[in-house]
């Protein structure tokens, strides 16, 4: 099924809203179906993340080169350092693997369809973002209480979020698809 144009969403939410877990149970239900995935995920904490300490890649970074690649066993593990900082060029490469969806973690600012994870209220603010397609929330926020122009509205605990975004993914890749078809 692989497209040369991979369906996109970020799942957007601040620290501990379960965007990990939510993605990894959206990765399994899509593995099941024959739908290939890859992720993007915005290191957030500040600083760079870690590289793989007291390894020759590492060394070969700190030496002064702008891109390892690490081949084992038919995994590949890369790292680079100011070569590929923009998201579009990081959705560039994963495109190369010809995933048919690609999951973005956080990103917040960027414009593509986005699932927002809302702890509580002090997360409403996220509602202010573009191309929100859907909230999934924690029971404890006002968000239940506010009149809100998104919709649906999930509950984190309802595995009916997990569906809806299956179908939301299925029908973006079946418009791709036909989109493909009629150029």
């Amino acid at each position: 099924m692989a497209l040369v144009n991979p369906v996109i969403i970020q799942i957007v939410g601040f620290q501990n809203s379960g965007k990990t877990t939510f993605i990894s149970k959206i990765i399994q239900k899509l593995k099941e179906q024959g739908i290939k995935s890859a992720t993007i995920k915005h290191h957030g904490h500040g600083g760079k993340p870690d590289l793989l300490a007291e390894k020759d890649s590492e060394k070969h970074i700190a030496a002064g080169a702008i891109a390892t690649l690490v081949e084992g066993d038919g995994r590949l593990i890369l790292q680079c350092e100011n070569n590929l900082n923009e998201l579009d060029h990081q959705i560039a490469l994963l495109s190369f693997f010809q995933p048919d969806v690609i999951l973005i973690e956080g990103h917040k600012q960027k414009d593509y369809p986005k699932l927002v994870m809302i702890r509580n209220n002090h997360d409403l603010p996220l509602l202010q973002l573009t191309n929100i397609k859907a909230v999934i929330c924690w029971e404890d926020t006002e968000i239940y209480k506010t009149d809100i122009s998104v919709t649906p509205l999930f509950s984190i605990h309802d595995e009916a979020v997990i569906n809806w975004t299956i179908d939301f993914l299925q029908t973006s890749i079946s418009e791709n698809i036909r989109k493909q078809k009629n150029r």
